[in-house]
């Protein structure tokens, strides 16, 4: 049997600090969290930076790092500081070399790497080695040659791997969000469609559970499945709120691709062991070609924003129709002052507080109050849309709704008014790669820091 202790369910969300005490009092073999994934957009992996901010991340990992030592257990981060480039993989070795030294603790911390050189998914892609998944982007040398940052998920192998290392810390790249609590299980020889299903279960932490903020939980892997419970004393599993987790990111509540395989669930069974425990046998592993999920991001312009607040009624209610107008005039304008047409620059208008979420998708017609009216404006370098969001600004301050009437005035809530987002990335990959061996896309250091 093998139990993992799963704290949160990302590096930088929080959890319970008893209700981790009482997991580490339950003797798991190994503590295992997710550091990331894509759910916050591309900036992150465009950029190689930390969506979380850095003094969260050492307060949890201060917290991870002092119960790693109680317990005497490996512990484990995939897709470190949000997106697990190589240099969120160092920052987050920067952040633990800082907390052992502060904690008087001596550690074995392996670092794998998962960021991939443009030029050798280029040949993978010569080679016939990488197949689209649907849907995937068109992928030439010209748009390979933007991309600013290219990462291969990680599985079970690699994170086996990394674990054989004798490291008490493991710090990886990106990997797929099960790889971490999967890969010890199927280490030991634990049931395969277990360990990824349970994997699988326990990816969010305490999400699969009555209280989904709580953070940890524990699952025991064995040779027939697992069984999961909660850390948190009051909380409890389910069979409905277990069963449901496999819906969760995933376009079939049966089926999970993996590194290797997939997972097939539909065989398997839900059993309430007691108020807290859920117990589930029944998953099938289904061994397959091997290959990792590229993801990748590229540069493909620079924005601005300009936000201008709408309160008179009429103004309110005949929002759309305002911006449509506006849009339309400013079109014209940027043309005759700046000689550029739509294929130079892009213009969007979010109504903030009455569609900003869905847009055209939107159903509701309630009239808000006040409309937010943000002008976006995106063009390939940060000089041109800063400069046609200064051209915008004062249309967007007076523009009035109609020729035959007073020139209206609105709010800007902000001075100045508008504000450089700086560059704007875009996810650019959607493909696997294959490998004859599962770690020559990856690269394995180990040291000692403290």
């Amino acid at each position: 049997m093998t139990r993992v202790l799963i704290p949160t369910g990302a590096l930088g969300l929080g959890f319970d600090a008893d209700a981790l005490a009482r997991a580490v009092g339950m003797a798991p073999d190994i503590i295992a969290v997710d550091g990331g994934s894509t759910d916050s957009g591309p900036a992150y992996l465009g950029t190689g930076t930390s969506k979380y901010s850095r003094a969260a991340t050492k307060a949890e990992w201060r917290a991870l790092m002092l119960a790693r030592a109680e317990a005497g257990v490996p512990l484990v981060v995939g897709t470190a500081g949000t997106c697990g480039t190589d240099s969120t993989v160092d920052w987050m070795h920067e952040i633990t070399a800082e907390l052992a030294e502060e904690l008087g603790q001596k550690v074995k911390v392996a670092r794998l790497y998962s960021s991939q050189p443009v030029v050798e998914v280029a040949a993978a892609f010569a080679g016939g080695r990488v197949r689209p998944l649907d849907p995937a982007p068109e992928v030439g040398a010209e748009t390979l040659g933007q991309m600013t940052n290219i990462v291969a998920l990680a599985g079970a192998e690699q994170m086996g791997a990394a674990l054989e290392s004798g490291a008490d810390i493991i710090i990886a790249g990106r990997t797929t969000d099960t790889a971490t609590i999967a890969a010890l299980p199927l280490m030991r020889g634990d049931h395969a469609g277990g360990a990824w299903h349970g994997a699988k279960i326990g990816e969010c932490g305490s999400l699969c559970t009555s209280n989904p903020t709580s953070g940890p939980i524990l699952i025991d892997f064995d040779a027939e499945g697992f069984t999961v419970e909660p850390g948190l004393a009051s909380a409890r599993c389910t069979p409905a709120s277990v069963a449901a987790h496999m819906l969760y990111e995933n376009a079939d509540p049966f089926v999970l691709y993996e590194p290797g395989g997939h997972l097939d669930v539909t065989g398997a069974a839900y059993t309430q062991l007691d108020e807290r425990r859920v117990r589930v046998t029944g998953s099938k592993w289904v061994p397959g070609e091997y290959g990792v999920k590229l993801e990748g991001a590229r540069l493909v312009g620079y924005q601005s924003t300009i936000l201008v607040l709408l309160r008179e009624p009429r103004y309110v209610r005949e929002a759309e129709a305002w911006v449509a107008r506006l849009a339309a005039f400013l079109a014209g304008e940027i043309k005759a002052r700046m000689g550029l047409g739509p294929e130079d620059y892009a213009l969007d208008f979010r109504l903030i507080g009455k569609n900003a979420t869905l847009g055209a998708l939107e159903t509701s017609r309630a009239a808000p109050p006040e409309v937010g009216v943000m002008c976006i404006v995106t063009a390939p370098t940060q000089a041109r849309a800063t400069e046609i969001a200064k051209l915008a600004n004062p249309f967007l301050l007076h523009y009035p709704l109609t020729d035959d009437e007073p020139q209206a005035t609105f709010a800007f809530p902000f001075s100045p008014a508008d504000w450089a987002r700086g560059a704007l990335h875009e996810f650019t990959l959607n493909h696997v790669m294959m490998l004859d061996d599962p770690m020559a896309a990856f690269r394995l250091e180990v040291d000692e820091v403290g």
